[in-house]
């Protein structure tokens, strides 16, 4: 009677396709995210360091005026946390971990950025428009970065 033989099983294999709908969702939701960041941060420059008042891209984004950072913030990391599902390449495999340590790193050099600049008179393009809410930006980067760990196996 012959051995048969056993087919090895690549834990790390990807399953599943890589572009989902779930996929896209995400990528989109952070490049609306860093854009709505970059053009609100450019319209808060220009009004804090020339002093004019110019005209927003997006219509009554002067009326939120602080909350535009929770709108573009949020949904950089509404993507972020939406991509750590099993059905995305960073929800799976070794993208988990390069999601989860992406996250705590990215958010705990932003801690440690704002905190080394923070007193000094740099002028820090999007650091010194934030203020003290760099701490909530770096603690949400920590906060997507536990999705991530509770997908690891």
């Amino acid at each position: 009677m012959a051995k048969t033989k056993d087919t090895f099983v690549d834990p790390d294999a990807q399953s599943g396709p890589i572009f989902s709908v779930r996929f896209l969702l995400a990528i989109l939701l952070v490049a609306a995210g860093i854009a709505y960041v970059v053009i609100w941060t450019l319209y808060v420059r220009e009004v804090r360091l020339e002093g004019t008042d110019p005209k927003t891209l997006i219509p009554g984004m002067k009326k939120l005026d602080d909350w535009n950072w929770a709108i573009g913030f949020g949904s950089l990391l509404l993507g972020l946390a939406i991509a750590a599902h099993p059905s995305t390449p960073l929800g799976r495999g070794r993208g988990v971990v390069v999601g989860m340590l992406g996250c705590f790193l990215i958010g705990l050099l932003w801690i440690c950025t704002f905190y080394v600049f923070a007193d000094n008179a740099h002028d820090l393009w999007l650091l010194t428009d934030l203020g003290q809410l760099n701490l909530i930006v770096g603690i949400g980067f920590m906060a997507v970065g536990f999705t991530y760990a509770t997908r690891w196996e």
